[in-house]
């Protein structure tokens, strides 16, 4: 009886010890497996490939695996902004003006005044934005504080754009498209006018004025070469030329437009993180380029064809130019208003500090109080307006959704059909 007793004390650990074995054994095995097949799959991958080397099939390139953000949920039909406004010396207060006239606590906000603004104007812009209460309380508007220099011809101007851009990534995933103002900038309609007209859109959808026609600009912008000493200076100088010129680019299609663009977070994130090297390719190309900023994004989008499809042909400003356009457009007055308003335009450009049309527009476009004010819109609550965030997702849309939206159906029915598409 001691004999059986005792062969049950040790019949269980005796169980365990063997299915420990049996695991144990089983692991290895699969490991070797595994180790085997992949040793197998590199020999595989080092032999030669048997297509041709001008293969083109996307397919066929790791880069196209890279993972990307999933796109937007159905379910949520408001589109959200992701806005950089910037400036320079002088624009404290006209970057201040505009940035209010813009907000709405669903979009995402950087602002930035170049390295050539005084360090009190720069202080001062961080003072306002860390006390103005609604930002605080929603944390959507972001300054960056060590400030780049920006030179107008140069790429330095680009550079800080993408800055803006992969500050708006690295922030939030809660935006759409990305916005690019400058202190001279103004809307012409609410942002819950915006909201509103992009509700139905693609969220694939860029706005980028273009054209492949260089005309003037082939010799004048293309083939100089230039160095911007405000890559490598803290003192703002002009940009100097160097010899001998370059002929034009046979790798790639140049186009060049508008400055001022509605890029969709997809192709923001391509300019970013470079799936494949085309946008570092242009990005080191437009170095040397005289106006980048009026080429590089352009010319990118256009020999992409994932992005080429979704481009309309459009920057959503009202500028007025001279005819054959000059290097800056006109300042923009009152007696430009009528014009304004019938262009259907989001935005429009340049004004100069405290014009009275920007009055003209707070009254009859925005109807803002004041200067001081926020643009009221169905978040607005609390005493006096707009003092608190009510619903953020209540959307009021007026006068300017309907001017903009036959702009946009008007422009996206040409575009579905090719028409201006990076051509």
């Amino acid at each position: 009886m001691g004999h059986v007793n005792l062969e049950k004390k040790w019949l269980f650990p005796l169980v365990i010890s063997s299915l420990i074995c049996i695991f144990l054994l089983a692991t290895t095995f699969n490991m070797g497996l595994i180790s085997s097949i992949h040793t197998f799959n590199s020999i595989f991958l080092m032999l030669p490939s048997p297509l041709p080397t001008n293969q083109t099939n996307p397919t066929l390139f790791a880069e196209t695996k890279v993972a990307r953000s999933p796109p937007p949920n159905p379910a949520s039909t408001i589109p959200r902004f992701g806005y950089l406004v910037s400036g320079s010396k002088g624009d404290l207060e006209k970057l201040w003006r505009t940035l209010k006239a813009l907000y709405h606590p669903l979009n995402q906000y950087v602002v930035h005044l170049d390295l050539e603004s005084p360090l009190e104007e720069r202080l001062e812009l961080a003072s306002r934005v860390a006390n103005e209460s609604i930002f605080v309380e929603i944390g959507n508007v972001f300054m960056i504080n060590k400030a780049n220099m920006v030179t107008y011809r140069g790429p330095t101007m680009v550079a800080n754009t993408l800055h803006a851009c992969a500050v708006l990534l690295k922030r939030s995933n809660d935006w759409d498209w990305f916005i690019n103002l400058s202190a001279s900038d103004y809307p012409l309609i609410t942002q819950d006018d915006l909201l509103h007209t992009f509700s139905p859109l693609d969220r694939n959808v860029n706005f980028i004025e273009h054209t492949s026609k260089l005309g003037w600009k082939a010799s004048k912008r293309a083939m100089p070469l230039m160095i911007d000493p405000g890559l490598y200076k803290t003192t703002k100088s002009d940009v100097f030329w160097v010899n001998p010129q370059r002929p034009l680019p046979t790798s790639f299609k140049l186009f060049t437009g508008s400055a001022w663009m509605v890029l969709s977070r997809s192709f923001v994130e391509y300019l970013i993180w470079g799936w494949d090297n085309l946008p570092r390719t242009l990005l080191m190309y437009y170095t040397n380029f005289v106006s980048s900023p009026e080429g590089y994004f352009h010319t990118v989008i256009c020999n992409e064809p994932e992005f080429a499809k979704t481009v309309v042909n459009h920057d959503l400003h009202y500028i007025s130019w001279d005819v054959p356009p000059q290097q800056h457009p006109h300042a923009l007055t009152i007696n430009d208003t009528e014009t304004m308003i019938a262009s259907g335009a989001a935005f429009a450009r340049k004004f100069q500090r405290d014009n009275p049309v920007l009055d003209e527009i707070d009254q009859e476009l925005l109807r803002r109080d004041d200067k001081g004010s926020f643009t009221p819109g169905g978040w607005c609550s609390g005493k006096p307006k707009c003092s608190k965030v009510g619903n953020p997702f209540n959307i009021k849309p007026g006068p300017g959704a309907k001017r903009l939206t036959r702009l946009v159906k008007k422009l996206t029915s040409s575009a579905k059909v090719g028409g201006g598409q990076c051509k």
